[in-house]
């Protein structure tokens, strides 16, 4: 089994905390958007996973140190990582094809937008799963239309008309992507752009033509990370649901004087307390200090300082410093509001 991860996009609707972090990579509930997927999605596979494919912008801003991180995520799963390049953005299909070398076998193709929880397994025999989750204004999203035997029979983008409130998240299986792979590839062949771009869609719904046998998947949660409310939103569910089975939230080398910390919070390693009450549904980053301090549903990158303050839906990036008054922030990283 391969995961295939598309994730070229700058996250321009989350800055500026992705100004100079990747968007897949800031931090929600103590780890990366991308490791958590990654982690989930190994769980829903339950098999051992040969490659782990990711397709990336260009340098300078996905730097050599973002394919380090990719490489070792990829070797914590024992697979073997795979880098490609997608130099200019033109769509879903598009990136997909960027990698068209690796195209073949099952794989999963996840988009790093969001963070997930899946309970239930999903039927390896069809010839794409795709994962859905109801919604109450399915014309905001691409969703999906059953048959009366449940098969997925068509995809429509944000319907101007009620198709279906089982909208698609981002997740796919294919029995043989080689099959998606040659479609796209008449996509591109004959130039059918959508807004000028090749998306995934057309190459899915030549597949369904031809008769393959396509199930919808289900979530128990979807959470957006597309601006930073959403990301604080996501932050406090994803806290509420590890703290059922991760012990490991807050780290027993915490440095903590004279403070309170009201779970559910997730504090990394080397992290400084002092005169200060954390939570709930904080996360702090390694190597952050709070100093005299007061922070409730928000999240603190790494190494970033923070004094005198009362916060509460608030992001804060990495190696920022923040000293004063002011109760909601938004500071991307490498900055100072003192």
């Amino acid at each position: 089994m391969k995961i295939i991860v598309p994730m070229a996009g700058r996250g321009s609707r989350l800055r500026p905390q992705t100004l100079t972090t990747p968007k897949p990579l800031i931090r929600i509930a103590g780890r990366t958007i991308l490791k958590q997927l990654i982690r989930d999605t190994v769980k829903l596979i339950n098999e051992p996973i040969d490659e782990m494919i990711f397709i990336i912008g260009e340098p300078p801003f996905f730097d050599k140190k973002t394919v380090e991180y990719l490489n070792s995520l990829a070797n914590e799963y024992h697979a073997r990582p795979v880098i490609y390049r997608q130099s200019d953005p033109l769509g879903t299909g598009h990136a997909i094809m960027c990698a068209a070398d690796s195209l073949k076998g099952s794989a999963i193709v996840i988009y790093p937008d969001t963070l997930i929880e899946v309970k239930e397994n999903f039927d390896k025999n069809s010839d794409v799963v795709i994962w859905t989750k109801k919604v109450n204004n399915p014309e905001a999203y691409g969703v999906v239309k059953l048959d009366s035997n449940n098969y997925i029979v068509n995809l429509v983008e944000k319907p101007s008309k009620f198709v279906s409130d089982l909208a698609v998240i981002g997740l796919y299986y294919f029995k043989e992507i080689s099959q998606l792979r040659d479609k796209l590839e008449l996509v591109i062949k004959n130039n059918k752009t959508n807004s000028g771009e090749f998306q995934i869609n057309e190459g899915l719904l030549s597949m369904m033509k031809d008769g393959m046998k396509f199930t919808a998947g289900k979530v128990s949660e979807w959470l957006d990370c597309g601006n930073v409310q959403k990301c604080i939103i996501a932050n406090k569910t994803m806290l509420n649901i590890l703290n059922k089975y991760d012990k490991n939230l807050i780290s027993e080398s915490l440095n903590i004087v004279n403070s309170k910390i009201i779970p559910p919070c997730s504090i990394a390693d080397g992290v400084i307390i002092k005169n200060s009450s954390v939570g709930p549904h904080v996360s702090i980053g390694l190597n952050s200090e709070l100093l005299n301090s007061s922070v409730s549903c928000s999240i603190i990158q790494q190494n970033s300082k923070i004094r005198n303050a009362k916060l509460q839906n608030s992001m804060i990036g990495n190696n920022c410093i923040f000293d004063g008054s002011g109760k909601e922030i938004n500071i991307g990283d490498f900055s100072e509001l003192i």
